[in-house]
């Protein structure tokens, strides 16, 4: 395989350059959901999974030594440690091809070459990005949901709308599933309760973007005022969900419950108690465009905004930044049908460590001598990949990438209130969701 066995008018696009860079443009064309990602090279030869460990703090010491004590080798000390939780980081492989009949392209196939490329930049860039998107929200979204089916009488199993959040529990900083010996307490309507178990559907009829339908088993029986449909079911340690004008479920949001300037103060608020670092300044708050436009009629934000932005990417319509948020309008919002209000929108806002992304350090390695490597391109661990005419005639090139890795949520389960006192419950700290109409 060689580059001399292209056609002559391909050549120089390649040996120039020139297709890299046209799919280079496509893959980094705009900002979205994988450019909070810290990134980490993920080494070959390891599996499939790494184990990341991260250490908190030790709690602040408030009391002064007892002098009685001050004797002995320990000078009357106690050693104390920090403490330690983990995360895992997985890797898969994505990727796609698409072929190119030098014969039926005739004389633009230099243009049609090159178009490919950056069409293959652009799927690339939006597949990485649902893929962090798809990470971001299941997390961030998980230990938050409704109860789907009305109890008849009092009973330890609830059927609910969504299930992620609810089957894992943290033990000794390492997530253990759900079990009568490690519970995880949640509040179902009114109730508090202690729950033992989480079990998906065998068909799934979530409503949620990308949820999980399925039933929650109590160590007791919940009432059925807590276990009627719409009822919020909350885990202790869910992420921070807001809701316009605090509805207590995405079932109760009702007409008029468009996205308001104090949900945003409340999401910097929670990101703030919990000392979340900012992205150069400010937290990213990624929502559709229709949900900023609840946004512009809060009376509140309209008179804060009215005549105090004029940068270049405001003019342009791209990014605000007001209110300590960075507002970046995206396409890839997860969007929900109505649930008898209205369209349901989700706003992410998140700050800097929410999102880890690790690349395989292999991703294209190969074999081919050192002249043949513009063949094999990599751009921002995506591995571009032009093959020669294989097929009997020699008539079809084919463009492929692929990449290979994959996205993780770390927690702060260590940054409790001992270490920071406005700190909350949550494991996952470093963002929050709005919802709203």
């Amino acid at each position: 395989m060689g580059i001399q066995n292209f056609p002559a008018a391909l050549q120089p696009i390649i040996q120039q350059g020139f297709l890299q860079r046209e799919f280079q443009s496509g893959l980094q064309s705009r900002l979205g959901f994988r450019a909070i990602a810290d990134r980490e090279d993920f080494p070959n030869k390891i599996g499939e999974t790494i184990t990341k460990t991260r250490k908190g703090l030790k709690a602040p010491v408030e009391t002064p030594l007892n002098p009685t004590t001050n004797t002995n080798l320990d000078n009357g000390l106690t050693p104390s440690g920090w403490t330690v939780e983990q995360y895992t980081l997985g890797i898969n492989m994505y990727g796609d091809t698409i072929d190119l009949n030098m014969v039926t392209q005739g004389v633009g196939i230099a243009k049609q070459f090159a178009a490919n490329a950056k069409t293959n930049g652009v799927q690339a860039m939006q597949s990485l990005d649902r893929i962090a998107r798809n990470v971001l929200y299941a997390g961030y979204l998980g230990g938050n949901t409704r109860v789907r089916t009305t109890l008849g009488a009092p009973a330890t199993t609830v059927a609910v709308d969504d299930i992620r959040g609810f089957q894992y529990v943290m033990v000794n900083g390492v997530m253990v599933p759900v079990s009568s010996s490690n519970p995880m307490t949640v509040t179902v309507g009114a109730g508090v309760y202690q729950l033992t178990g989480a079990t998906p559907d065998g068909s799934n009829v979530s409503a949620a973007p990308k949820g999980v339908s399925g039933t929650l088993q109590f160590s007791a029986n919940v009432s059925t005022s807590d276990g009627t449909a719409g009822n919020g079911v909350v885990s202790a340690v869910a992420p921070v969900v807001l809701r316009t004008n605090g509805r207590a479920s995405t079932a109760a949001l009702q007409a008029g419950d468009t996205l308001q300037m104090q949900d945003c103060l409340s999401a910097v608020a929670t990101l703030r108690s919990n000392n979340v670092p900012d992205i150069n300044g400010l937290y990213n708050c990624y929502l559709d465009d229709k949900q900023l436009l609840g946004l512009f009629k809060d009376p509140d934000f309209k008179l804060l905004y009215r005549g105090a932005y004029g940068s270049e990417t405001y003019k342009t319509g791209q990014i605000i930044e007001l209110l300590g948020l960075r507002f970046i309008p995206t396409n890839e919002a997860p969007q929900q049908a109505s649930l008898g209000a209205g369209a349901i929108h989700r706003a992410l806002i998140c700050g800097q460590g929410a999102l880890v992304e690790g690349d395989y350090v292999s991703t294209g390695y190969s074999d081919i001598p050192e002249a043949q490597k513009g063949l094999i391109e990599m751009v921002d661990a995506v591995c571009m990949v032009t093959r020669e005419p294989l097929d009997r005639l020699q008539q079809i090139i084919a463009q492929s990438w692929y990449w290979i890795g994959g996205f993780a949520l770390p927690t702060d389960v260590t940054a409790n209130a001992n270490i920071i006192p406005t700190a909350t419950n949550s494991y996952l700290k470093r963002g929050v969701v709005i919802e709203s109409l």
